[in-house]
């Protein structure tokens, strides 16, 4: 088979010797890593990798041009290649096909002949009235059902050069090292039955939150995997005091532990209660494991302690095919064509994805080393740039030529 199983690429990929000089990663504890089933390999190395690009839209496909252009400046310095391919999602595809799909046939059938997918963001206030089915959106949850996508890592690592861009005090945040295990193809995104339908003369909206012990058995391993090569602790979040799908998390989740990972210290937390602790407290959590809808918002928490949605890269795996490597902002189209958006979140999504598909490890080192490189001399885009901070404000071209230099200062 091309791909090995997820918890494979997560156990190759997060090893200590493919993330010692990664500078967005949580070094090892040294908790005892169980022996892997399967191959460690992604994807077999080769001279060239077919990689489609999503731009979608918005800010979408300027963060996309300037990804390219670092991976090109990266691939000129190695003996192997990329070749791209675009297709579309989200509005841009609803445009193409008059509302019809948000994620076509053609768009789904060049994702699973590649061998990663860079996808950038979607949505727009262009599509905001669209019925459900012909929303952006749809063609996101199409994406990860099709191609089962069940985890999403969303890491969320407070960089020294960023503290002050962040809202919390410095003492709270410094040294938040926190990865969000999401579960992504579950849930009430997609349980059933749900709709909207007339009940005594009046509409009544319902979606189901169901999870089946096999899909809280998957995103648990996962999570066990991550937290593994980090510093052991998981932080499983529920509801499971109020919903019986949160008390079949929690039995689940405790089974898993005790049985396959009984190194890792695992707690629990009413997500109430999360919300709160990742404000009040971060440096609390290091590994955390959730549901679709609970981790669709606490990610999105998390990730704001960096001060930015525009630093962070995501990854959404599955046990079997390519991963989607995504920025967690999204198409941000107040500011679309205006040459302000920041780059460096899909350009460290572009060094997940070198990691985790094409295992390229060392090349991927290289890209995040340019990113902070770019931060060290100062150069920041609007949503990072503090007043009186003595840096230069560029926009996003410009910062994506940055992070070029730096790669051919770090490639020399």
């Amino acid at each position: 088979m091309k791909y090995t199983t997820a918890l494979a690429i997560l156990s190759c990929l997060l090893s200590a010797q493919a993330y010692t000089s990664s500078p967005f990663v949580k070094p090892s504890s040294g908790v005892a890593s169980r022996a892997p089933s399967t191959s460690l390999s992604a994807v077999g190395k080769k001279d060239s990798y077919s990689v489609t690009l999503l731009p979608g839209d918005g800010i979408g496909p300027e963060i996309t041009s300037a990804t390219v252009g670092a991976l090109n400046a990266l691939t000129s310095h190695t003996s192997w290649s990329i070749n791209f391919k675009e297709s579309l999602i989200g509005g841009a595809a609803l445009d193409a096909t008059d509302n019809k799909d948000a994620f076509p046939d053609s768009s789904l059938e060049e994702c699973r002949k590649a061998d990663s997918i860079l996808l950038a963001c979607i949505g727009g206030y262009k599509w905001d009235n669209n019925p459900r089915e012909a929303r952006p959106e749809t063609g996101l949850l199409k994406m990860r059902s099709e191609m089962g996508l069940f985890a999403n890592l969303r890491p969320a690592k407070v960089l020294p050069q960023l503290i002050g861009a962040s809202t919390l005090k410095p003492e709270v945040i410094t040294g938040v090292d926190i990865m969000v295990v999401r579960e992504l193809t579950g849930d009430v995104y997609f349980g059933t039955p749900k709709g909207i339908d007339v009940v005594d003369g009046e509409r009544v909206g319902y979606n189901n939150m169901i999870y089946k012990e096999s899909e809280i058995r998957r995103i648990a391993r996962v999570a066990g995997e991550v937290a593994m090569k980090r510093g052991g602790k998981i932080c499983s979040v529920e509801k499971s005091n109020v919903l019986d799908v949160s008390q079949l998390w929690k039995e689940v989740t405790i089974d898993v532990m005790e049985k396959e990972f009984p190194k890792i210290d695992l707690s629990h937390m009413y997500v109430d209660n999360a919300a709160m602790q990742l404000i009040r407290y971060p440096k609390q959590f290091d590994t955390i494991v959730t549901g679709n809808i609970f981790g669709d918002i606490l990610s999105d928490e998390a990730s704001m302690l960096v001060g930015s949605l525009g630093m962070l890269p995501s990854a959404s795996i599955g046990s079997s095919g390519p991963g989607v490597f995504e920025p967690c902002h999204g198409s941000a189209p107040d500011i679309a064509g205006e040459d302000k958006a920041n780059p460096l979140a899909m350009i460290l999504s572009a060094a997940m994805m070198l990691r985790y598909d094409l295992g390229r490890g060392e090349e991927a080192d290289v890209l995040e080393r340019a990113v902070e490189m770019c931060l060290d001399e100062g150069w920041r885009t609007g949503d990072i740039k503090q007043e009186g901070d003595g840096c230069t404000l560029v926009g996003c071209k410009e910062m994506g030529k940055k992070v070029e230099a730096a790669i051919e200062k770090c490639m020399a």
